[in-house]
C-alpha cells in the first residue's frame, strides 16, 4: 500500500498540470493513501475524479473503479490517457469490448502498465473477471456515483448490492465511495452496504455562486421560448433535459428545423449514434444536446453555459446534480426549469401518496399484530358513521343558509348530496 514519497502538490502538477488542490481534495487523497476507507460527498464539478485518479498513480498496483455507465467509463479513460503518454494507463472492461480487446486489457494489467481499471458492477461480478482480478495487486476500490447503490441496487441493477461480497472475494483493500447527491439516509445505506460505516466522511460545500437559477412558467409556447433563449446564447454549449425519450426526439427535431445545431441522446438509441452524439458535443461540433437523465453523469465538459429542464425533475437531488453540469470551469452557468403549476400539484400528490405508502410499509409488522374486527360489526359501524356524518352536514347546511334564491339553491344542492351519501 506504500505510496511514492513525494509532495502531493508536485505530483498534481506533474500528472495533471494543476498548481493547487480544490477544497477537500488533498485531505481526501491523504486519507486514501493512508489506507483508510473514505466517503466523499462533493458537488458536481468539485473534482471528485481527481480524488482517486492521483492516488492510483502514486500507489502500487491497479485501482478498480466501479462506474455505472459505459459512456462515463469511456470519457474517464480518454481523459486519463490525455494526461499520460502511455495508452495502457487506464482501461475499462464492459460489454462493448470483444474478446481480443479484453485480452489486451488483461495483458496491460499483468504487465503493470494499467493503474486504473473501470468496470460496471455487472462486469465485476462475472466469475471469469473475479478469477482474473484475484491474481492482480489491487491498490484500492473506488465506487463512483455511489448513490446508484441506493437508487438502483434494490431492483434495477441488483449487482450494486453485491459489491462488498465481491471485494471480499477478490481481495480486501481500501474503499472510496464518491457521489454528488446523497441524503443522510442514502449516505447511511451506501456506507452500510459497502461495509464502511467507520469511513472518514468528507462533505464539501454545495454552494455554486457562478450558477444562476431562474424558474420560468411553462406556457403553450415553451418551444418558442427555448428557441429564443438559445439564439440569445448562440455558440454556447447547453443541455436540455426531458423526462421521456419521445419528447427528446421531438424537441431535437424542432430545434434542428429552426437552424439550431442540436442532437438527441437517450438510452433507447443505438450505441454508435449515442456515442457519436456525445463525442460531437464534447468536441463542440454541436451546441445543444437534448437528453434524458441518461446523459451527463460524470461527463467532463467544463464550458456548459446553460441547463434547461423541459420537464420538472423527479427529485431535488437529481435536479441539483443535473444543473451542476453547467459552469464546471467556474464561468457563468444558467439553470432554468420550465414548470406548470398543475404539474407541481401532481408531483405533490404523488409525493404524499408515496409518504403514506412508506408509512404503511414501515408499520406493517404492527398491523399484523393488531386483531382484525368482526366484518359484520365493521360494516355496520361504517354505515352508521356515514349516516350520522351525512345528517350532521345536512343540518349544518340548512341552518347556515340564508333565504336568498342563491342560498336556497345551495341548500337544495347540499340536501341532494347528503341524501346521496346516506343512500350509499
Amino acid at each position: 500500500m506504500a505510496a511514492k514519497k513525494s509532495n502531493l502538490t508536485e505530483q498534481l502538477k506533474k500528472y495533471f498540470g494543476f498548481d493547487t488542490f480544490k477544497g477537500n481534495q488533498e485531505a481526501i487523497i491523504n486519507n486514501l493513501l493512508a489506507g483508510r476507507d473514505t466517503f466523499v460527498l462533493m458537488p458536481t464539478g468539485g473534482g471528485k475524479s481527481l480524488c482517486y485518479q492521483l492516488p492510483s498513480l502514486l500507489m502500487e498496483g491497479t485501482a478498480i473503479v466501479i462506474s455505472p455507465l459505459i459512456a462515463l467509463m469511456k470519457n474517464q479513460v480518454d481523459a486519463m490517457r490525455n494526461f499520460s503518454e502511455e495508452d495502457g494507463i487506464a482501461h475499462f472492461i464492459n460489454s462493448s469490448l470483444n474478446k481480443g480487446a479484453i485480452d489486451q486489457v488483461r495483458a496491460d494489467i499483468l504487465s503493470g502498465k494499467t493503474k486504473l481499471l473501470y468496470v460496471a458492477p455487472e462486469s465485476l461480478t462475472k466469475e471469469e473477471n473475479v478469477e482474473f482480478l484475484r491474481t492482480v495487486k489491487i491498490s484500492f476500490y473506488a465506487v463512483d456515483e455511489a448513490h446508484c447503490i441506493s437508487e438502483w441496487g434494490h431492483d434495477f441493477r441488483p449487482e450494486y448490492r453485491r459489491i462488498r461480497p465481491i471485494i471480499n472475494e477478490i481481495g480486501v483493500a481500501p474503499v472510496i465511495a464518491l457521489t454528488a447527491t446523497a441524503t443522510p439516509k442514502v449516505q447511511h445505506d451506501i456506507q452500510k452496504n459497502l461495509g464502511m460505516t467507520d469511513a472518514q466522511v468528507f462533505k464539501s460545500s454545495f454552494n455554486r455562486p457562478n450558477l444562476y437559477y431562474e424558474v420560468r412558467p411553462k406556457t403553450n409556447s415553451v418551444d418558442k421560448d427555448i428557441i429564443k433563449f438559445i439564439r440569445n446564447n448562440s455558440e454556447k454549449s447547453g443541455i436540455i433535459y426531458c423526462l421521456s425519450r419521445k419528447k427528446v426526439e421531438e424537441l431535437a427535431e424542432i430545434l434542428q428545423a429552426n437552424g439550431i445545431n442540436a442532437r438527441a441522446y437517450h438510452a433507447g438509441m443505438d450505441s454508435a449514434t449515442r456515442t457519436q452524439n456525445q463525442d460531437d458535443f464534447l468536441m463542440e461540433k454541436i451546441d445543444v444536446i437534448v437528453a434524458t437523465i441518461a446523459f451527463g453523469m460524470g461527463i467532463d465538459k467544463p464550458d456548459v453555459r446553460y441547463v434547461i429542464h423541459y420537464d420538472i425533475p423527479k427529485s431535488l437531488e437529481g435536479y441539483y446534480q443535473e444543473t451542476g453540469r453547467a459552469g464546471r470551469d467556474g464561468g457563468e452557468g444558467k439553470c432554468s426549469p420550465s414548470i406548470r403549476i398543475r404539474t407541481c400539484r401532481s408531483w405533490r400528490s404523488l409525493c404524499r401518496a408515496n409518504r403514506w405508502r412508506n408509512r404503511r410499509s414501515d408499520d406493517n409488522s404492527c398491523r399484523r399484530r393488531r386483531p382484525m374486527p368482526n366484518r359484520r360489526f365493521a360494516d355496520a359501524k361504517r354505515s352508521s358513521t356515514t349516516s350520522a356524518r351525512s345528517t350532521t352536514r345536512t343540518t349544518a347546511a340548512i341552518a347556515t343558509t340564508a333565504s336568498t334564491p342563491r342560498s336556497r339553491w345551495r341548500r337544495r344542492r347540499c340536501c341532494a348530496r347528503s341524501s346521496k351519501r346516506s343512500r350509499h
